[in-house]
């Protein structure tokens, strides 16, 4: 997230911001071929990914999101995607908790709501085979 976040603020290279990133002792325990294909993937298709979440922005244009919200927004678009191997409520989960750690009082609802929103589009099928939480009806 901290990466895609100094991508959105200086649009340098992303091979510059992997390699910043690999010298920063945090970061080098991370898992590497993984960090970079999530830096990689979102850069390259920021601009898809911001028309699949801008029906889900509740009429918020994306020049007015923070810079934090839309670089949870843009991983958690990549991975409903990329990562089907991942199950969606995880995919929301782990924004949300990101959202909760970095982001502004009640950026987590938002979050959630247009990740959810997303996974509907994106995920159709999993959502359909997957049962509800107990006691939230179907399309909660």
């Amino acid at each position: 997230m901290q990466a895609l976040y100094s991508w959105q603020l200086t649009r340098d290279d992303p091979k510059n911001i992997l390699a910043e990133f690999r010298e920063d002792e945090e970061h080098a325990r991370a898992d590497a071929e993984y960090f970079r294909e999530i830096l990689i993937g979102v850069t390259s298709r920021s601009a898809e990914f911001d028309r699949l979440l801008a029906p889900a922005l509740g009429g918020r244009p994306l020049a007015q999101l923070d810079p934090i919200e839309h670089a949870l927004l843009w991983l958690g678009a990549w991975e409903l995607a990329e990562r089907l191997d991942v199950p969606y409520r995880v995919v929301i989960n782990e924004a949300v908790d990101l959202a909760k750690k970095f982001g502004a009082e009640k950026s987590h609802r938002f979050v959630n709501g247009v990740l959810d929103a997303l996974s509907r589009d994106l995920r159709s099928a999993e959502r359909a085979a997957t049962p509800a939480p107990r006691g939230k009806p179907r399309g909660s």
